[in-house]
């Protein structure tokens, strides 16, 4: 069975944003739509004397409306809506289960705006078993025109990126846009290399061909998948977050992979998906690896 694509709203300008950006993506992929809103009954002086059933009714109509308006504007798409009561982190993980991808609204950039309005999309992208991908309420439909790329990450040996790579080439043969592929690297202390390593680097005629090499391993199964889509190997020395973001300009979608880290606080995203999520401009994919 499809999975459906999923869309966390709140009533913002951000999730409003999301919400046409998971719409555009369902009618791409001819998959459902499903809006989820989690919310808690919490006493306010601006509504009747109805309490938690005046705040339920008000919850239901903003998705209703948010919903005939996706309809309005994609006939034909299957559009399904849930509300939720319940804490949002919880609720939205359990709604990324069940989905093909969860996609929600991100406020603001820099360190610090994005930190404080984005703490719980990044405890559900640390928790959540699918993709999630993050919008600005900047993010508008000419945003993917032809010649803007997805751009991912890759890094490691050719399972360690196989989710970032199947989601990206996925949304880029239903977008008929290219990927560009981005591995980066830097020069590790000598002591630090192995005499096998060493072998391998020397058999490669070095760090740069040896890192090429390994990205063309890493692509090679998702070219076959997918002829139609064309690639470019990126392949430059710099910490993997820097090099991503100088090539942001020209993406319609930044695809970046997750391990989560499990911490005495709770599960942390690494700093790579971190430093992306916070500073570039495009919507953000953050997939996590199955392996």
């Amino acid at each position: 069975m499809t999975r459906p694509i999923t869309a966390g709203v709140d009533g913002s300008e951000e999730s409003h944003a999301a919400l046409a950006w998971a719409a555009r993506e369902a009618v791409r992929r001819g998959t459902a739509l499903r809006v989820v809103h989690a919310w808690r009954h919490e006493p306010r002086e601006d509504l009747d004397a109805g309490g938690r059933d005046t705040q339920e009714r008000w919850v239901r109509d903003a998705v209703g409306q948010a919903v005939r308006e996706v309809r309005e504007r994609h006939g034909g798409l299957e559009v399904s809506a849930d509300v939720v009561e319940g804490a949002s982190v919880e609720a939205l993980v359990a709604a990324a289960a069940d989905a093909e991808m969860l996609v929600l609204g991100s406020r603001g950039h820099g360190r610090l705006v994005g930190f404080l309005v984005g703490s719980v999309g990044q405890q559900v992208i640390a928790e959540a078993a699918r993709p999630v991908v993050l919008v600005r309420s900047e993010d508008r439909a000419a945003g993917e025109v032809a010649g803007r790329e997805i751009v991912v990450g890759q890094e490691g040996g050719p399972e360690d990126s196989a989710d970032a790579l199947r989601f990206a080439f996925e949304t880029a043969a239903a977008r008929q846009a290219s990927v560009r592929a981005v591995r980066a690297w830097t020069l590790p202390p000598v002591f630090a290399y192995s005499p096998a390593s060493l072998k391998l680097l020397d058999e490669a005629g070095g760090p740069e061909p040896y890192e090429k090499d390994a990205l063309a391993a890493a692509l090679q199964p998702w070219r076959r998948r997918f002829p139609d889509v064309h690639v470019v190997e990126h392949v430059e020395m710099g910490s993997a977050g820097q090099v991503l973001l100088s090539v942001a300009a020209r993406a319609q979608l930044m695809v970046v992979g997750r391990r989560a880290r499990r911490t005495a606080v709770g599960a942390r995203i690494g700093s790579v998906a971190h430093g992306v999520l916070h500073h570039a401009e495009c919507p953000v994919a953050v997939v996590p690896h199955q392996g």
